[in-house]
This record gives structure tokens, sequence and C-alpha cells, in this order.
């Protein structure tokens, strides 16, 4: 049995029409959620092939239930790709990531999850924060210098992006094997969750897929060096053992490395991104965050349940199965819709308002749920909250540079800002030092 034949004709056309893709529906996805949650909750997209799961309680039973829904087609493109853009990465080498973190239901995943919990443990990231504090400090510098001498500062591709960047370098240890500056790293982080989760046009997809070569490349080129030092990541991978007792090969490590550069970037900014456009929007919100690490984790809360910036994730059948009333077939798609799940009012009190004194606290997704949920959400959590205190607390007076809203990623599962312009009309402020 098909996807599309396990689908209910009655459902699916009681269901919204949904383009995962189209402009307004990453603008403001909200009332297409809802319409989905109400009237088919299950719901099969025949322009991608996924099964779209929008409640709340659907979505947490599928995260808890890893041997019937299985993460083996996480890292899979959403949309093929075109012959061209397989070419480019193919001469590199790169054909597809063979089982690591997210995209591993197998023997070999709680031992390289070991490695990243040891590596992003509570006990490492508060040993960390200080340097993330000053990593922090550093780049609203360079913002500062941005605008006093233009006016704006876009903080989705500016301080926001290179602070995560710079910190999970510095966190696995790549920082002095870097050999290359951190733009480069985010703009190939960028290229690969837009060339695999997006939907592009041939020339666009060459483009992205030079890219990725570039970043896989790098990567081969890093899992290649004996001489890491010993609390790094590659000095982890080096020493861990398949659990046939040989060492890992080249494609795994470099698996592992992709899997937490993209994560530890992308999801990151994003977050940071979305949680200062929506309190810079309120004009509230924001003088609330300064200075205040406390207030800017309790914002961060409940920007990760309202406009998570993961906000779906894939899983696969093992087998046949019933999911919110609809029979599923084995090998069935799935998309989670974390988002959805944070703004399903079953689960969340008027979802819509953004309260950070909700009782729910921590209740979200925007982190996963269970065996594979991110390992990397404490360090987020400080990231955030570092970010974001620093950063109202030295631009008090910072405000959207433009009254109109700003362009919204149109990936399947990343949503943000992809610009955010911000203007400080006293940009010569007393209390803006400069620390470098």
């Amino acid at each position: 049995m098909t996807a599309e034949a396990g689908a209910p004709a009655l459902v699916r056309a009681a269901a919204p029409e949904v383009d995962l893709f189209a402009e307004e529906f990453a603008a403001d996805p909200f009332p297409v959620f809802a319409r989905l949650r109400d009237t088919a909750p299950v719901h099969h997209d025949p322009a991608t092939g996924l099964w779209l799961v929008s409640r709340d309680e659907d979505v947490r039973r599928v995260l808890l239930d890893t041997v019937t829904y299985r993460n083996d087609n996480t890292l899979r493109s959403v949309v093929p790709l075109r012959l061209p853009a397989l070419r480019i990465m193919d001469r590199v080498g790169f054909k597809t990531l063979p089982p690591a973190l997210f995209n591993n239901s197998g023997d070999s995943h709680p031992a390289l999850r070991a490695i990243v919990l040891r590596l992003l443990s509570a006990q490492q990231v508060r040993l960390a924060t200080p340097r993330i504090e000053r990593i922090t400090a550093e780049e609203l510098d360079v913002m500062a210098a941005d605008l006093r001498t233009t006016g704006r500062h876009d903080l989705a591709r500016g301080a926001a992006r290179t602070v995560p960047v710079r910190v999970m370098l510095d966190l696995l240890g790549l920082t002095g094997l870097a050999r290359v500056d951190v733009h480069t790293v985010a703009d190939w982080t960028d290229a690969f969750i837009t060339l695999f989760w997006g939907r592009t046009e041939k020339d666009r997809q060459r483009e992205l897929a030079h890219q990725v070569a570039a970043f896989y490349t790098w990567l081969c080129e890093l899992a290649e060096i004996r001489d890491a030092p010993e609390d790094s990541l590659l000095a982890a991978l080096a020493r861990q053992r398949t659990p046939d007792g040989g060492p890992l090969s080249r494609e795994v490590a470099v698996a592992v490395c992709s899997n937490l550069l993209v994560a530890g970037h992308v999801t990151t900014t994003q977050m940071i991104t979305t949680a200062a456009h929506r309190a810079l929007e309120s004009r509230v919100h924001w003088p609330e965050l300064a200075g205040d690490p406390t207030a800017a984790g309790r914002w961060l809360e409940e920007i990760l349940r309202r406009e998570p910036s993961l906000t779906a994730w894939r899983r696969v059948t093992s087998r046949e199965t019933r999911l919110g009333g609809i029979d599923l077939p084995a090998g069935a798609e799935l998309l989670l819709m974390l988002s959805s799940a944070g703004n399903d009012p079953e689960a969340h009190p008027a979802p819509e308002r953004l309260c950070p004194m909700r009782d729910a606290g921590h209740r979200h997704l925007g982190f996963g749920l269970g065996r594979h949920r991110c390992p990397g959400a404490e360090l987020a959590r400080v990231e955030g909250r570092v970010f974001l205190s620093a950063c109202a607390d030295r631009f008090p007076g910072l405000r959207p540079a433009s009254p109109e809203p700003p362009p919204f990623l149109r990936l399947v599962s990343f949503r943000a800002p992809a610009r955010l312009d911000v203007a400080d009309p006293h940009p010569h402020r007393e209390g803006h030092h400069e620390t470098r």
C-alpha cells in the first residue's frame, strides 16, 4: 500500500491545502497548523510525500516510540536533488551521510551520542560559560562598530550568527584546527540546510552543491587529523570503537562533525534571531531582558514553544501502525510539526500569547523528546540567555530598522527571519564599552 493510497479521501478533502515552501506559510504558518489539527491531524502532503503530524499528543507519541517510528530518514533531501548538484557532490565523494546522530536508529547510536553528551554536558557548559560570555562580548563589539558606521546591523547574519559558530568550534576543540574563518563555516552550514530542506531551482542547487562539497571536503580533512587535542571531538571519535571493535570510519566521523556543526550553528542562530525579533517587535520585552539572564531564559522557552527554529522533524514507520485515527503503512515518511504541537491549545492554553511566565515552562518540543532529544539543548539555552541579556543591556534603544516584517526562511524543517536589520538611535550611548 502506498502512502497516497493510505490517506482516506474524506480526511484529505477536509484538510487545507499546504505548501510547505510558500512565502505565506513561512511568514505565518499558524492558521494552517490550526486547520490541520482540527481537520486532518495526520495529513498526507502529495507534494513531498510526507505525512504531516500536527497535534501535540501524536507528535509526542511518535518521538517516544523509537521502535515503530525510526529516524533513518531525517537527513534525506526533502525534494529530490537534480543530477548536476549530485554530480558536484559526487566528485568529492559525498553521496550521503551514514548513520551517526540524527539519522541513526541502530546499535552505534548510543555510543556516538555518549561522546557528544560528555562534550556538551551541563558541567562542560557551565565551565564554558565565561568563554561564551567573552565571545558574545567580542561579537557585540563588531555589532556596535557596524551600528556606528552604517546605522544598522543584520542580526541574522551578524552577531547572532557568528557567536554560535565560534562557540561550537571552541567546545568541540576545533578552533585551532579549523583553518577557515567563522563566516565560511556559517555559509557552508546554511547552504547545507537550504539544499537538503529547501525547494530550489537548478542553478541555485548547483551553487549550494559547490558549498556543500567544500564543507564535506573540509570535514574530511579534519577527520584525517591525528594530533587533535585530547579533549576535542576529533580525539574522542578517534578513540571510539564500533560494536565489532574496529575504529570508526572516516565517513562516520565526518557525519558526526557535520551533524553537530549544522545543528550547533543553524538552530541556535535561528533561536536567538527569532527571540530577538519578537522581543524587539513588542517594544515591551526587550528592556526586560537587559542584564537579566533569567528573564532572557524565560523568554527563550516561550519562543521555543511558539516558534522553535527546528519547526519540524522527520520519522519513518518501521511497520504498519495507526496514528491520529489514520492507518499508516510501513515506510510511511512523517513530518512531525513541532511548531504546531507547541501551538496546540490542548497542550498549551492560549498558545498565541507569548507569556514568559507560562506554567508549562520547559514542556515544549523545541529540542525534541526522548532518546533523540537534542544533546546540545543546555548549550543552546546558555548561549541564548547570555546573548539576549548582554545585547539588550548593551543596546537598550535597539529597534527594527524597518517597519516591514522581515522575510522568513522557506525551508521544511527550519524557520526564522532570514534577515533581521536593527538600528540604534543612540549608538554612542554611555555604557557601550568595547572589549577589544
